[in-house]
């Protein structure tokens, strides 16, 4: 199965995740690169590219973009400017600032009507506290970016969520305002891998925590999605036009809803209450992607080579009949005609006149 001539590489800031994901593509790609994001620089312009300790970088089959919101704009520059240049990358180059932005990303869940708790978004203090006093308690208040459950606070009542409130305005922060879903501080994380869940588990908050994040104490176990849930999750990553994705989701009373996704997914708690192999799971759904777009792109080509090579050999000796457009002391061929004799202004040619007749060739 394995195809050794493709290349691999994973651009990332070194996580656990990161490198457990490049072990595993050694089974598979014939070379694996792990690459330092603070090591890369994106340049605009004529002489524009991706460079990597002050060098081009290399030409890759397969390039797996991970990093932090700190990135996203870094990332989607990379992204953007190497779309054409890798066959495969599992994250579209917009991913990157929508999805490591709550705002953007619930508005992308809206555009693709995917349920989520009801969220409110005011362009001034005095709008939002009219929308608090409207709205059920305990409320949600976010910061659009941050990650591992960073800029979520919680107001148990419309005087806390106002002294809140008051407090990120003098920061000058734009925020977002959510109900809150009682889940007895737990959610879910599912991890989808192309069009699959493939692994999934409860995250439990710890006690006087709503938080239920690993990385601040959550406690995992495993779960078996439901058919309406993994649905969810699996249009969560196509709406956000990623093929790897972290989608955490509530149990609400009137269904799962969406409430954040990460494009760089920790894979150690998953690991940890998971009986598959999380990181292989994810090295061969990248292998057979690049092989399968590889494959492709090679057929193509030679599909072009061969229908170009018909066409110059019926066109070899075609003639044309038309009038001379004589242009003072000089004839302009017909475009068709430069067209099929290939001719070239930066070559020389040998002119062989004669009466009624003038014949080119490439000297």
């Amino acid at each position: 199965m394995e195809n050794k001539k493709l290349k691999g590489a994973i651009v990332s800031l070194g996580s656990k995740s990161s490198l457990m994901v490049a072990e595993a593509m050694k089974k598979y790609f014939g070379e694996v690169d792990m690459i330092q994001l603070k090591d890369i620089e994106v340049s605009l312009g004529k002489e524009g590219g991706v460079f990597y300790q002050g060098e081009p970088l290399k030409k890759y089959d397969c390039l797996y973009l991970k990093g932090s919101f700190r990135y996203a704009n870094l990332l989607r520059s990379i992204a953007s400017m190497l779309e054409d240049k890798v066959p495969y990358m599992p994250l579209a180059s917009s991913s990157f600032t929508i999805v490591h932005n709550k705002l953007l990303t619930h508005l992308a869940l809206q555009q693709h009507n995917i349920a989520m708790p009801r969220t409110y978004i005011s362009s001034t203090p005095e709008a939002a506290k009219a929308v608090l006093k409207k709205i059920q308690y305990p409320a949600v208040m976010k910061f659009p970016e941050g990650t591992q459950g960073k800029g979520v606070m919680f107001a148990e009542s419309f005087s806390s969520a106002s002294s809140m409130l008051d407090a990120l305005g003098a920061l000058k922060q734009p925020f977002i305002i959510q109900e809150y879903v009682e889940t007895g501080g737990s959610d879910i994380r599912a991890l989808v891998v192309g069009d699959r869940v493939i692994a999934s588990m409860r995250r439990v908050a710890q006690k006087d925590e709503k938080r239920a994040n690993i990385h601040i104490g959550g406690v995992g176990e495993y779960v078996e999605l439901d058919r309406v849930a993994r649905k969810l999750a699996i249009d969560t990553a196509k709406a956000l036009k990623v093929d790897i994705c972290g989608v955490d989701i509530l149990e609400s009373p009137l269904g799962p809803a969406v409430i954040e996704a990460n494009v760089s997914p920790g894979l150690q708690g998953l690991s940890e209450v998971s009986t598959i192999d999380i990181a292989d799971e994810i090295a061969r759904f990248l292998f057979n992607q690049t092989d399968r777009i590889v494959r492709s792109q090679g057929e193509v080509k030679k599909a072009e080579a061969t229908m170009k090579t018909l066409l110059e050999e019926e066109s070899a000796n075609e003639e044309i009949i038309t009038p001379l457009d004589f242009r003072g002391e000089r004839v302009l061929l017909p475009e068709l005609a430069t067209k099929m004799a290939q001719f070239d202004d930066r070559k020389e040619y040998s002119i062989i006149a004669k009466k009624g007749k003038v014949e080119i060739k490439e000297f």
